[in-house]
């Protein structure tokens, strides 16, 4: 029986979910904060994890690099709100496998635990976080005839389509440039199908989602006893790829010891498995990618600069979705489609409404934002087309949103007491001043000096009354502080 930890410090959706995943033939543990969780974890041993982003003691990030860290490929999901997008293509940066979103629909997360756990146990067995034989590790993702990425029809998708084709015959290193969920992944796939290496292995490893510890060990291997927990030999991802592809994701995250091994086994075409003597020959073609420039990050220091310079043999942009508007509809039928063959549901399209909807909206999550919405959407519409009502609020009401994050200025309340107008004798002891300022000669002819402190004096005397003569008050809602009104009230006789 496989086993699923869910950490949520909401009692019920933890109820709901052991209920309904123990009646589907899974053995679930509860957690309601992110340290009970981690304490679970290493006695339950689980095959997938499901948490909440937001926990009473962390968040899903933190909670999510301390679960990796313990168990490098234990699938996550992450449940989080769709106001939260942007937090959770962050934790897919971060190594999670998936995301689902509040409300929780149970169909949908179990297609979504059954693809994770699937992916994970088709994986074969390698070393866990200490080395040892036996626990599951990254699998090779190898292309099938089955995986197709859709350049579209606009003229950035051709654009991105004339660089891979020619580039994909080489034996160049390239650098793919993207934001996350934009399809860097698949861009490299493409580019190893249309290679003569196309039938060698093509291994992904996400350089952000693997421990600082581990990475040397997944990149290069090691031998038995190598270090702490070492129990068994370990082929790495460079020896699994020999004859095919490598496709290093978000490689600035690699430790900068790391890179140091790594370019010298990018200039020798050799390596040495950690805790090893004998050198292997290997013939590896090596792709990268990154969401940020990797000349900058060599600049701040993040990236060695001639790692970069053997990587740039070849750069590629994968536009985000947002500028691809001959695209999006190409896409959304196409995640259509897909969603419609998991589900068993004959959906034809969307309506003209929908359609206008995604057009305008900005999909920060790229093309991952769009399939997640929708599975979602398909999986909730009773029409034959997906209507607004199944889409997220933040789509529908985009341009609200908008409106509002752009037009409303700040704005910060004053409390002004509303105090009944109080006959002047009632402040003074003495009858009241004329209105023309004191250092002002009577008699003298009206000019702009006069006229300023005549108006400085109303909107002095003014205030005052307003807040019953508190000084203090008064000078906070004239912008001045109190030496000064104090000044100009002895200047004005109204002391």
């Amino acid at each position: 029986m496989q086993k699923i930890l869910v950490i949520d410090d909401d009692t019920d959706i933890c109820l709901l979910l052991r209920r309904f995943l123990g009646r589907n033939g899974f053995e679930v543990a509860i957690a309601h904060n992110g340290t009970s969780g981690l304490e679970i974890l290493t006695d339950f041993k689980p095959d997938l994890v499901m948490t909440d982003f937001r926990l009473g003691d962390m968040d899903g990030g933190e909670l999510l690099v301390r679960i990796k860290e313990q168990f490098p490929h234990v699938p996550v999901i992450v449940i989080t709100g769709y106001s939260d997008i942007k937090i959770a293509v962050n934790v897919m940066k971060q190594g999670a496998y998936d995301y689902v979103t509040k409300p929780l629909f149970p169909d949908e997360i179990l297609v979504t635990i059954r693809k994770a756990l699937d992916q994970s146990t088709a994986q074969p067995s390698a070393p866990s976080v200490n080395g040892e034989a036996g626990s599951s590790t990254p699998a090779p993702k190898r292309p099938t005839g089955s995986e197709q990425y859709i350049f579209g029809n606009g003229p950035e998708s051709k654009y991105l389509y004339r660089q891979v084709d020619l580039v994909a015959p080489t034996n160049y290193s390239v650098i793919i440039y993207g934001e996350s969920g934009s399809g860097k992944e698949a861009v490299a796939q493409e580019i190893h199908k249309r290679s003569k290496r196309s039938s060698g292995p093509f291994v992904a490893m996400d350089c952000g989602a693997i421990s600082k510890d581990l990475a040397g060990s997944e990149l290069f291997g090691h031998e038995k006893g190598a270090f702490t927990g070492a129990l068994n030999q370990k082929i790495g991802h460079f020896e699994q790829a020999h004859g095919g592809t490598l496709f290093l994701d978000e490689v600035s995250n690699l430790p900068y010891d790391v890179q140091v091994s790594l370019l010298r086994v990018v200039q020798e075409r050799k390596l040495r498995r950690l805790g090893g003597t004998k050198e292997t020959p290997i013939d590896v073609r090596i792709i990268v990618a990154s969401n940020e420039r990797l000349i900058e990050s060599a600049k701040k220091g993040k990236f060695r600069e001639d790692l970069y310079y053997r990587f740039n043999e070849f750069s590629i942009d994968v536009p985000p979705l947002r500028e691809r508007n001959a695209d999006i509809l190409v896409f959304a039928d196409y995640f259509l489609q897909a969603t419609n063959g998991e589900l068993g549901k004959q959906v034809r399209g969307f309506a003209d409404d929908v359609v206008d909807l995604f057009m305008r909206y900005e999909w920060p999550g790229n093309l991952r934002e769009m399939r997640n919405v929708i599975k979602r959407a398909t999986l909730l519409t009773d029409s034959e087309a997906i209507q607004s009502r199944d889409l997220p609020f933040e789509i529908v009401h985009f341009n609200k949103l908008q409106s509002m994050e752009t037009n409303t200025p700040p704005v910060t309340p004053v409390y002004v007491p509303e105090i009944p107008v109080i006959p002047p004798q009632t402040y003074y002891s003495e009858p009241p001043v004329s209105l023309v300022a004191p250092d002002v000669p009577k008699g003298e002819k009206p000019n702009l000096r006069s006229a300023a402190l005549e108006a400085e004096y109303d909107m002095i005397l003014k205030t005052l009354k307003q807040v019953n003569f508190n000084k203090s008050k008064a000078a906070q809602l004239l912008g001045i502080d109190r030496k000064t009104l104090y000044n100009k009230m002895k200047n004005y006789h109204l002391s």
